[in-house]
């Protein structure tokens, strides 16, 4: 089984039904699949075939997703790019994917257009003066079925930063993908009704993969908002009738803290709010109970390399149990909670989370050694999140094991950042961690020793991140010290430096 396969049945029982629904404009299901079809021959009139890499840079646009069925119409693997990325982010992961045609947007070009890159270089629209234009190539094509697909093949390279600052390939197969649309499915009893809102980065993987591919697979309708803004959030759910909505907290907690209106807004049309990206504590979950007039809130949990499928929250425990990451594992998911010693620890006592699922990654794209890493005892991936289990068996997670910052539901490691401004003339050492905030789960912080005192300020090291990082990952303060306290072996202690963020 393959979403293709998934995708083309669902043309055949409602051909006619909105499929995408856009800037105004319905795609349906058959008009969906014509044009996929062409953008498959359009990708291989440009060398693409099975195996080869397609990696699309977007916001959330219907080219993105006809990009990527065209190209899983051919065998090809699709590579889901952060539109946020700075040029030498995005020259890593086209590199490092070995990327055949990247398909972005025309506003984008001033980010792609310094790339040094054997890619093919492709613009979903016209806004990009000097690249094909993808709309128009697939306009003038024939459209081609392409081949057979084995669920065994791959089909996403999903990136996510590594511990050592260097982004890692999450490698899924077909049957991965199909798999975490049944299993998220599964978890909110998805309809053939649904109506899907994509306010968050299709490219994430939980939008992608758990809503975007479960709606798909029970032959919804999905409607995508081009970027998240709080009155146009609201707006689409009203106008849409939205019934599903997924995103990190700070999404509905943005929305009612800035729109002074927000009661005037019928959202009685959403039957679950889902969120990921961390949980939330009660006093926020109370007030998104109180103010959204529902309780039908979903915390979700997982990561990239498990599809991402893991635990849920659900609504009738967002009040007794906020801030846990829920009690049971979904369908189809193994949890433990496992010490040092290789052996499930005892309620309240602090253990690594493991998981196994059939949704669980391949392994690290060319990267065997962190592949092995990554999994114990066969086929059990250990996430690095460190939890503890309360008396009534809800999971609640205590630290990450990576430092791993998530900021508004992007995740950001502290290294990654640390190289970037260790590479500022005027820095001598720095040390990134993550400060807790009620609306973002968490910001960006920077300890930095510098030079000599006053040589630099906080704007300097952030005007010199700006062509360097994702924005979320620039530190939202930025703190001047003369020493980093160090342990006698010479490693930082972070933990020192979060009691005095």
């Amino acid at each position: 089984m393959n979403i293709v396969r998934v995708f083309d049945s669902n043309v055949t029982k409602t051909p006619d039904k909105p499929f995408l629904i856009a800037g105004g404009h319905e795609h349906s299901y058959q008009q969906v699949q014509d044009g996929s079809r062409r953008a498959a021959a359009y990708l291989e009139d440009l060398g693409v075939g099975r195996g080869d890499r397609v990696a699309l840079m977007c916001f959330n646009t219907p080219g993105f997703v006809y990009a990527m069925l065209g190209a899983w119409r051919l065998g090809a693997v699709v590579v889901p790019i952060n539109h946020k990325m700075q040029t030498p982010e995005v020259a890593y992961v086209l590199g490092h994917a070995k990327v055949s045609v990247c398909v972005f947007d025309g506003e984008l070009a001033p980010v792609v257009s310094r790339l040094e890159t054997t890619a093919k270089l492709v613009s979903t629209d016209s806004a990009a003066d000097g690249f094909d234009f993808f709309d128009d190539a697939i306009s003038s094509v024939d459209g081609v079925d392409g081949v057979e697909i084995d669920e065994n093949d791959p089909a996403e390279i999903l990136y996510t930063s590594g511990t050592t600052g260097a982004p890692k390939g999450c490698v899924h197969s077909h049957r991965n993908v199909v798999g975490v649309a049944i299993t998220a499915g599964l978890a909110v009893s998805t309809t053939r009704d649904e109506r899907l809102l994509m306010a968050v980065p299709i490219w994430h993987a939980s939008p992608l993969n758990n809503w975007f591919m479960s709606t798909l697979y029970m032959g919804g309708t999905v409607v995508l908002v081009r970027e998240y803004h709080p009155v146009t959030f609201l707006e689409t759910v009203q106008e849409q009738r939205i019934t599903l909505c997924f995103g990190p907290p700070v999404i509905y907690t943005t929305a009612l803290n800035m729109v002074p209106n927000f009661a005037d807004y019928n959202l009685g049309s959403v039957r679950a709010w889902l969120y990921g990206g961390g949980p939330i504590g009660a006093d926020v979950a109370r007030r998104l109970v109180e103010s959204y007039g529902t309780t039908e809130f979903r915390q979700v949990y997982g990561m990239t390399e498990t599809g991402p499928v893991g635990t849920v929250l659900y609504p009738e425990e967002q009040l007794t149990k906020a801030g846990s990451i829920g009690k049971f594992a979904l369908a189809g998911v193994d949890l433990r909670v496992v010490g040092d010693n290789g052996i499930d620890v005892e309620p309240e006592q602090i253990g690594e989370i493991w998981l196994r699922a059939d949704t669980v990654m391949q392994g690290y794209l060319d990267d065997p050694e962190a592949t092995a890493a990554a999994f114990a005892d066969g086929d059990w991936y250990r996430t690095g999140d460190l939890a503890r289990t309360d008396e009534d068996g809800y999971l609640f997670i205590v630290d990450r094991a990576k430092d791993m910052i998530i900021t508004g539901g992007e995740n950001v490691y502290s290294k990654e950042v640390e190289d970037v401004i260790s590479g500022h003339p005027d820095v001598v050492d720095v040390a990134v961690v993550g400060k807790p905030n009620e609306e973002w789960g968490e910001t960006v912080v920077a300890h930095v020793v510098w030079r000599e005192p006053g040589v630099i300020d906080a704007d300097d090291i952030k005007t010199y991140l700006s062509d360097k990082l994702a924005r979320y990952k620039i530190p939202r303060e930025v703190e001047f010290v003369t020493v980093l306290p160090r342990t006698p072996t010479g490693k930082i202690q972070k933990h020192l430096i979060r009691s005095a963020s």
